[in-house]
């Protein structure tokens, strides 16, 4: 398993400021965020894109995945008909671009549960612009991840293979985020629940008594049967964690990474 880091925790860090700390820290992948006014940019040119990507191959770091942000970014939960358009273009942005990127997955939040409405109409709302968007994602060749994230929805392993399961795409799966259910929840479940449905994993840690996301390794997280268990489902892409705080920390966070997975 290669290790690496997301740049959503990086702010407003440069693609060259990323790739240097990678290359010191010793993470050997990335996730990219292209963004409205962030380096990278969302409105790039294929030509800009691949210039990307040669800038991280060159350096030696692969990019795994990828999230496209538009200022607007929309909420595929929501009754409001203008914010699944807005989430939906930066789905279908982020498709096109990891497909020029060549890295065969993305990253989606699909946004928050709102109290209008109901729970079954967000479903169906959802699962019907999932089914819509999984020819194109199989067309371009990059699975979408449905991270879970603290949304009040897909809430269990079960329900989200239920829901994955009913899209019946290879390319319509999820983003695991080893930590984002540890309130209410055990990644291990989620793990053996899941399956090959996992397309990309998020390391993060949490203490359940404080309710806290802390740095790896200081929390509840029993990491060596997260990663046993990963492996045991023949997940062999890489794992990147999203941990915020200073260069110290992203330096730190990549020493644990590679105690975590034996490196």
């Amino acid at each position: 398993m290669k290790i690496g880091l997301t740049q959503i925790i990086l702010g407003d860090w440069s693609l060259d400021d990323t790739l240097e700390l990678c290359q010191e820290a010793g993470y050997e992948a990335i996730e990219l965020v292209f963004g409205a006014g962030r380096d990278p940019d969302v409105d790039m040119s294929d030509d800009e894109i691949r210039a990307v990507k040669k800038k991280c191959d060159d350096a030696g770091v692969e990019v795994t995945s990828a999230i496209a942000w538009y200022e607007d970014r929309g909420n595929l939960l929501s009754p409001d008909a203008s914010a699944n358009e807005a989430g939906l273009k930066c789905l279908n942005r982020a498709i096109d671009i990891a497909n020029v990127l060549d890295i065969g997955a993305i990253l989606l939040h699909p946004g928050q549960l709102t109290v209008e409405a109901t729970y079954e109409q967000a479903w169906d709302r959802f699962f019907g612009m999932m089914k819509d968007v999984a020819p194109y994602a199989q067309e371009k060749k990059v699975a979408v991840g449905i991270e879970n994230v603290w949304n009040k929805f897909l809430l269990s392993p079960r329900e989200n293979a239920e829901f994955v399961d009913a899209v019946g795409s290879d390319f319509i799966g999820v983003y695991l985020d080893t930590a984002n259910m540890m309130f209410y929840g055990y990644p291990e479940h989620w793990i053996r629940g899941l399956g090959d449905r996992i397309k990309r994993v998020h390391f993060k840690d949490f203490v359940r008594k404080d309710r806290q996301f802390v740095p790896l390794m200081d929390g509840d997280t029993d990491w060596p049967t997260v990663v046993a268990l990963l492996r045991e489902i023949g997940y062999d892409n890489s794992v990147l964690h999203e941990v915020g705080g200073d260069r110290a920390m992203q330096i730190e966070m990549a020493k644990r990474m590679k105690k975590i997975v034996g490196s």
